[in-house]
């Protein structure tokens, strides 16, 4: 079992599928920005880089992913994404319902030298303050979705991380 949950944490297809996963989800939060009208808040925004961080260590991980441990590296980075991501949408959930009160400014919070809201405003300029996100589908908001598939990459990177780890010794 540990061999074959390794076989897939090493696959191409696996991270091509979280790289499409992250764009995917970067398209749907554009859609709703530009066509619906749902500007981002803050902490939107902080999802959208966690987000475009996942992207990138998958895209390093289709290059490094013969190597066992450059591959457990890769999902436990993209653990500690996942982990961020959801303390961001947990943040983000707690706000739209109103059991989080938190500092929900129009300042980004970033570094002078991580200003990714200059560089690229189309994708990370705040527009509007915190309070809810928009629907989806059946009833379930941004924040919900983003509260449960936080969980479920989390789960998924320590998993295939502990499978990548322990198939190694078991051969």
């Amino acid at each position: 079992m540990l061999k074959k949950l390794a076989t897939i944490g090493s696959s191409a297809w696996y991270w091509l599928a979280i790289v499409i996963l992250g764009l995917s989800m970067l398209a749907i939060a554009l859609f709703y920005q530009y066509v619906l009208d749902y500007g981002p808040c803050v902490i939107c925004i902080h999802v959208r880089i966690w987000t475009m961080g996942f992207i990138v260590i998958a895209l390093a991980a289709l290059f490094v992913r013969r190597s066992w441990m450059l591959c457990a590296i890769t999902h436990a980075l993209t653990a500690m994404i996942a982990g961020a991501l959801l303390e961001r949408s947990w943040l983000l959930l707690g706000t739209e319902r109103g059991t989080i009160v938190g500092d929900c400014s129009m300042a980004s919070g970033l570094p002078a030298w991580f200003a990714v809201d200059k560089w690229f405003p189309k994708l990370f300029e705040i527009w509007e303050a915190c309070g809810y996100t928009p629907e989806l589908l059946f009833g379930i908001t941004m924040a919900e979705g983003l509260v449960v598939f936080s969980i479920t990459l989390l789960l998924v990177s320590i998993i295939l991380m502990a499978a990548a780890l322990l198939g190694r010794k078991a051969t």
